[in-house]
């Protein structure tokens, strides 16, 4: 592990959002300006492969990343802004079980992925 990927690693591990790897680049470049564009993108490449970063795709038209070892939830992408709302329901939770059960599968894992508008106009 380089120290160039540590830094990659460590921005990651510090992101409480769903950064692109433009994002992740110009947090890296802060700590490491020698940090190149290629770099972070090879590394979160070898991280995806890995099992270390999970990739998300929002319908935005640009990968997004966040770390795999984090406890389960489901987003709420805001079409408007692109913000991403996390969540946890167990109602949807226990829903997607049974639905899994009624169709004579036993659930693994899941992802769910809700795309909204604000019903109304933030302050």
């Amino acid at each position: 592990m380089t120290d160039q990927r540590r830094i990659v690693a460590r921005v990651i591990g510090e992101s409480e959002d769903h950064p692109d790897v433009e994002e992740l680049y110009a947090r890296a470049s802060r700590i490491d300006p020698k940090i190149s564009l290629a770099t972070v993108y090879r590394t979160v490449k070898l991280f995806e492969e890995a099992g270390i970063l999970e990739r998300l795709e929002f319908g935005d038209g640009r990968a997004r990343y966040e770390d795999a070892d984090r406890d389960h939830h489901d987003h709420l992408i805001d079409v408007q802004t692109g913000e991403v709302v996390e969540f946890v329901d167990p109602e949807i939770e226990a829903l997607q079980e049974r639905i899994a059960q009624r169709l004579g599968y036993r659930l693994i894992g899941h992802r769910l992925e809700l795309l909204g508008v604000p019903l109304k106009a933030r302050r």
